[in-house]
């Protein structure tokens, strides 16, 4: 849970810079409500496993009912209807995790190896889904986007 909690902490400065205020809600439906009678903007869910991939499909009803557009961590929620995702490209880091190996197995000794930040995101769009809830996606974002659902 380190991860998560330090994870957390970056989304929570990153707000208070954007002057974004967030919520902390535990159930699903509970939480869309909330944030439409709080006149949300957006939804940023940043749980990828457990309840979120049991209920992917729900959320992405919840959003589109409430016409919230939603950004999650993996591709899956955005294949069953999501908005958007944008994350870390895991083929990038495998391949970066993968010349570790092969400098360690070549004698290299893992504390001398310097610790790497990842430099290649993805960014996927369900155009079907920012239709749904009346959102105009530029064509400059489209463009840069790694995959676009019709």
């Amino acid at each position: 849970m380190p991860g998560n909690a330090q994870a957390l902490k970056e989304t929570e400065v990153a707000a208070a810079a954007f002057g974004v205020k967030l919520q902390y809600l535990d159930d699903i439906e509970t939480a869309f409500r909330a944030a439409s009678k709080g006149r949300a903007d957006a939804v940023l869910f940043l749980v990828a496993g457990g309840v979120a991939a049991d209920h992917r499909t729900e959320i992405a009803e919840l959003a589109v009912k409430s016409r919230l557009p939603v950004i999650y961590l993996g591709r899956l929620p955005v294949e069953d209807g999501g908005l958007m995702s944008y994350r870390v490209s895991l083929n990038d880091l495998d391949r970066r995790a993968a010349t570790y190996v092969d400098k360690i197995l070549k004698g290299a000794k893992p504390a001398d190896l310097p610790v790497e930040q990842p430099t290649k995101f993805e960014l996927l769009i369900n155009l079907k889904t920012a239709k749904q809830i009346g959102l105009t996606i530029r064509p400059s974002v489209l463009a840069r986007a790694d995959r676009v659902i019709k």
